[in-house]
């Protein structure tokens, strides 16, 4: 098992106040990138604006491409090589690269990809979302696929989560998403930042890599033969199986009493942390279940802790897309209720307490 990285252990090291999109940026770099594809959009424009600085002093590349499609077929064509390769976007450049992923699925070529969420739909605005759930956990694209699909918390697990994140792409050799948004991307905060002596790279024998002294290899999408095509969705569905059983992560707080049970992710978990904090000080027993992974979803996780707490509260930053999972995650006789702001609405962690209170 491959499990994350955990934000909250003691660390050496001193803290250092970083941007979110930065602390994303840099510990790509440390995880080893060797190439970046990227074309600009809001909110995450300080992820290739950095790594065009930072990437050449190391030996890597960084290439501002002339649009989304362009990047991601990029990514396809250098990470085929074995190389580590990432590309980062927000909502409608990630929905134009959407073929693109299908294709790394398709052909179970690993690579990281970032999407610091904007509102929408259409252009929408900069302000943040979570808007991008089913996008991201739903495949997105076109084709019976799966995109593994982490969320980060806070600038520390920005900064820690790319390393992670390549290491899962390789040992199931497949496109890994990291779920961000307005609000992580632009935020600043303390995070050590733990410097990598030698990143773990494994060998990739599928790898494109010149057949001067080896039998050739082949990287594709497409079969055209007999049944070729079912059995590749046969090996992709058995795959997406041993990502659900062996993958799945969450972070539980104040869960040990509860009598209500918040479900949040990202940023809206980070105010409805808060809101636990003001609730505990009332004298309610609430506390916060936070999934990491939100593909593969942690619902075997959620559903143990729903034998004792038989009230949820899920709250989001859209109208309602991760409580699809919570539902199918947790038994009939469990309340769920829900509290979403979209477009960019933030709600306070007052908001918060208030349903709380009517949980």
């Amino acid at each position: 098992m491959i499990t994350a990285p955990d934000s909250t252990a003691a660390r050496s090291g001193v803290p250092t106040l970083i941007q979110g999109n930065v602390a994303l940026a840099e510990g790509a770099v440390r995880a080893g990138l060797d190439c970046y594809f990227g074309y600009p959009i809001t909110p995450q424009n300080q992820i290739p604006e950095y790594l065009s600085r930072r990437l050449p002093e190391t030996g890597g590349t960084f290439l501002q491409a002339e649009s989304e499609l362009a990047s991601i077929n990029m990514v396809l064509g250098a990470a085929s090589t074995g190389a580590r390769v990432m590309t980062s976007s927000s909502g409608p450049g990630i929905s134009l690269m959407q073929e693109g992923i299908s294709f790394l699925a398709g052909s179970q070529i690993p690579c990281l990809i970032a999407n610091v969420m904007r509102s929408g739909p259409g252009l929408g605005g900069i302000k943040p979302t979570q808007a991008d759930y089913y996008q991201a956990t739903r495949g997105g694209g076109h084709g019976d696929y799966r995109t593994i699909v982490l969320a980060p918390f806070d600038a520390q697990e920005m900064f820690d989560f790319p390393m992670w994140a390549f290491e899962i792409a390789e040992h199931y050799r497949n496109p890994v998403l990291i779920l961000s948004d307005a609000v992580l991307g632009q935020l600043k905060e303390p995070a050590i930042l733990e410097p990598l002596e030698s990143p773990r790279k494994n060998p990739k024998p599928w790898a494109l890599t010149g057949a001067q002294n080896r039998p050739s290899r082949n990287l594709r999408s497409m079969y055209l033969s007999g049944d070729d095509q079912e059995q590749l969705n046969y090996v992709l569905q058995e795959k997406y199986a041993r990502v659900e059983k062996e993958l799945p992560e969450s972070r539980e707080y104040d869960l040990e009493d509860a009598e209500v049970m918040v479900v949040a992710f990202g940023s809206a978990a980070r105010i409805a942390l808060s809101a636990i904090r003001m609730a505990r000080e009332e004298g309610l027993r609430a506390g916060l279940f936070r999934p990491v992974t939100l593909y593969p979803y942690p619902g075997k996780n959620l559903r143990e802790v729903t034998e004792r707490v038989k009230r949820v509260l899920v709250v989001e930053l859209n109208l309602g897309q991760m409580l699809d999972d919570v539902r199918l995650s947790v038994p009939h006789d469990v309340k769920v209720s829900f509290y979403g702001r979209p477009g960019g609405g933030l709600p306070t962690p007052g908001d918060i307490l208030a349903r709380i209170k009517e949980a």
